[in-house]
């Protein structure tokens, strides 16, 4: 018994963690208002880091002349309590190519907020819903004191030109502050924008493969056997339900044909989810922002979890009340196998959602969707593999000499233990809603 509980507690900390790998994804609208009280003057200098997503959804917007104006109505400068508007001094567009032949964004503007005074409030409400690093700096130059302040005076990821690594998951969350100061006798100086580059984005293997140029027959054979290598990688990342396939095997009668139905499960599952991601995010993208889905996901594929353990529990105290429970047990098993592939394949990984993207705008959806299929049955292969594994592993344990007491307690102990995994899953899911 004692190595059986070590086994479910190994599998619990496969659990799934955050769909997303870190917070500056390619999903992420990174923000960072620096206010510069210089001399008797406000100024602002207002800066947005748009991922490959957001850049493809919000591109068209900051071709406008207007854009710096449009920004400024969601930017609050208060001066001694009254909202002062922002006059804009100057303001800077750079693209850059990111991952999978997308472009990614950065926009930098000055503003000036006009005469200092005692105090100074700001307020950012800029793609208030969206994911992404969140900064306010207060600083002070040029005979302007600062008696206090709720924001730090320098940018911990140097205005968004480099990120911290060691906080990428916790990223900056600031979107005001309130400073009180003595201003200074002599004349403001705007800051400047200078030319340093943006923050570099990584193009990470599989995005890459769908933004080469010339595509010959093995050069798609390449990509293809890639595109499964990626897939199989990302199952290894947390989520994807790892520790329930596996749980779920040992404890049903399982066999080796009901691993290999749950890859292909979880391969149709992903591959309709990136798809139905891929339209939300092309067709709906004024009315559902497609990160907003995924904690939504994370609760379905919980609910899923908790859904099947409660079914086998319950199909589990039945069969000690009958004897002739084979049929019954049959039906049950097919059901839990699409419950246990769906919950597995239900979250579309953000990657694949770029190399979606990428596919529509370089005009090449076929070898887009061929690539998609490729990386989900990666991601299928490596859960197949978990189910074998578990499946021969109960094998072994049952040729053991605990085998009674040991096999007799494992499918109530297994089912137990889905529905302690779905609800720790549940829980996780919860807090990312609000």
């Amino acid at each position: 018994m004692k190595r059986l509980v070590l086994i479910l507690a190994g599998l619990a900390l496969l659990a799934p963690t955050a769909a997303l790998a870190h917070p500056l994804g390619n999903f992420t609208i990174n923000r960072y208002a620096g206010l510069e009280l210089s001399g008797d003057r406000v100024y602002l200098h207002y800066a947005l880091d748009l991922a490959e997503i957001p850049t493809y959804q919000e591109g068209a917007r900051f071709r406008r002349p207007g854009i710096a104006r449009e920004l400024a109505k969601r930017l609050h400068l208060s001066i001694d309590g009254e909202r002062v508007p922002l006059r804009v001094l100057d303001t800077r567009t750079a693209r850059r190519p990111g991952a999978g032949g997308l472009e990614t964004l950065r926009f930098d503007a000055v503003y000036d907020g006009g005469r200092s005074g005692r105090s100074v409030a700001l307020r950012d409400e800029n793609y208030a819903g969206r994911l992404g690093w969140k900064e306010v700096v207060v600083r002070v130059d040029r005979g302007a004191r600062l008696l206090s302040s709720s924001a730090p005076r320098e940018s911990v990821s140097n205005e968004l030109h480099s990120y911290p690594t060691d906080l990428l998951q916790e990223p900056a969350t600031s979107t005001s502050a309130r400073a009180t100061l003595s201003p200074g006798t002599l004349p403001g100086v705007p800051p400047t924008l200078g030319s340093r580059p943006a923050a570099a984005h990584v193009s990470g293997g599989f995005e890459s493969l769908i933004a080469r140029k010339d595509l010959g027959p093995g050069l798609i054979l390449l990509s293809l056997a890639l595109a499964l290598f990626w897939g199989a990688a990302h199952a290894l990342t947390p989520g994807h339900g790892k520790a329930i396939v596996a749980v779920y095997l040992v404890g049903s009668r399982g066999k080796a044909r009901h691993a290999l139905a749950l890859g292909g499960i979880v391969t149709v599952t992903h591959t309709i989810g990136v798809f139905s991601l891929g339209v939300v995010t092309l067709a709906l993208s004024e009315l559902i922002v497609p990160e907003t889905l995924y904690p939504w996901l994370n609760l379905v594929s919980a609910l899923l979890v908790v859904g099947v353990g409660l079914s086998v529990l319950r199909s589990r105290l039945r069969r000690h009340h009958r004897r002739h429970h084979h049929h019954h047990d049959h039906h049950h098993s097919a059901r839990g196998l699409v419950a246990v592939g769906i919950s597995g394949g239900i979250l579309p990984c953000p990657t694949a959602l770029v190399v979606l993207l990428a596919a529509i705008s370089l005009h090449r959806v076929g070898f887009g969707l061929l690539l998609i299929v490729a990386f989900s049955l990666g991601l299928a292969s490596v859960i197949t593999g978990i189910g074998l594994l578990a499946i021969s592993a109960k094998q072994v344990f049952s040729r053991m000499s605990f085998e009674g007491a040991f096999v007799r307690a494992l499918p109530a102990v297994s089912a137990a233990a889905i529905v302690a995994l779905g609800l720790v899953m549940t829980v996780r899911s919860l807090p990312t809603l609000t």
